[in-house]
């Protein structure tokens, strides 16, 4: 998956390397820069519909989006025969895009066709072809897999609660109920999410991940908290009463990628068919979106994948 370009106005799709050999297959991760949305910072791609910004500047987004991957076709716009029009060509006419209510939670939805009112959830799988369906991020982890033998596709939105419900692991067992998936066939993508270099959590979070994974303790690094002004004065803090002189508590920080890989190889994936990201929201909020490194206002980015005509 490579890294992005420096133009800082272009609408940019990220691609899994693999997943670009299948023609059939529709897919893309979205980026920051080269949308309509002004309160994020200038021409935002913003594709979520959040409280603070414009709903025609999102279906703005979201229509360029879907355009720019090519997820639709162009409708004639010609004129009947013996009448003249001062323009004829095509329309872009996009493919439905299924979104979720995302809860953090495990579920996963199964569709063939758009449905009626908006699903609760956090992942979606089809094998019907002409829909696309998008997961929302700004930090949480967007994963796509790709069952390459059916022609089947299913994202997840995988922040640290949904990792501990294992929605990625579900995700291929679902895929495998109503596919008939092999784990051999499948291929995934992680995309852009924050990293173990910036996802401080407290200890709570470590302690439920020990609960119910025998190899937690490896998704944890513990990084000693500096206070300069105490290093560069400690008799000050030594006079001090408790807690003042105490010692600074640990930081703890969950690399959420590597128990999304590891939930996938527990899954039967193969180690040479993940693909992630390197991208981390938080270390780069000029070129993606993060909620915790924009304190909580930002837009959304989208990961998605459609299935073409058959």
């Amino acid at each position: 998956m490579p890294a992005l370009g420096s133009k800082q106005n272009t609408l940019n799709i990220l691609e899994a390397t693999e997943f670009k050999k299948f023609g059939w297959l529709v897919h893309g991760f979205s980026t920051r820069a080269g949308g309509s949305s002004r309160l994020y910072g200038g021409n935002a791609l913003n594709l979520g519909f959040t409280k603070d910004d414009a709903r025609a500047a999102v279906e703005r987004n979201r229509l360029a989006f879907l355009r720019t991957l090519g997820a639709g076709e162009m409708k004639s716009t010609r004129p009947a025969a013996g009448r003249k029009s001062r323009a004829a060509g095509g329309r872009f006419q996009p493919w439905p895009l299924i979104t979720l209510r995302q809860i953090h939670s495990d579920i996963i939805h199964h569709v063939d066709a758009p449905p009626e009112a908006q699903l609760a959830g956090d992942g979606l799988i089809t094998q019907a072809p002409k829909l696309l369906l998008a997961v929302q991020t700004a930090d949480c982890l967007p994963v796509v897999l790709v069952d390459t033998r059916q022609r089947a596709v299913g994202v997840f939105h995988a922040g640290w609660r949904g990792t501990l419900r294992r929605i990625v692991e579900k995700g291929a067992g679902e895929m495998k109920r109503w596919f008939n998936t092999r784990a051999q066939d499948l291929k995934a993508a992680i995309g852009p999410g924050i990293h173990g270099c910036c996802y401080e959590v407290g200890e709570e979070v470590r302690e439920k991940f020990e609960s119910q994974f025998a190899y937690a303790a490896s998704l944890f690094r513990e990084v000693k908290e500096r206070d300069p002004v105490r290093e560069k004065y400690p008799m000050m803090f030594m006079n001090m009463r408790a807690p003042g002189h105490g010692e600074l508590p640990n930081k703890i920080f969950l690399d959420l990628v590597e128990a999304n890989r590891r939930q996938l190889l527990a899954a039967g994936v193969k180690a040479k068919n993940i693909e992630a990201s390197a991208m981390c929201t938080s270390c780069h909020p000029d070129l993606l979106f993060s909620y915790r490194k924009q304190n909580g206002k930002t837009g959304r980015m989208m990961a998605v994948a459609g299935i073409r005509g058959r």
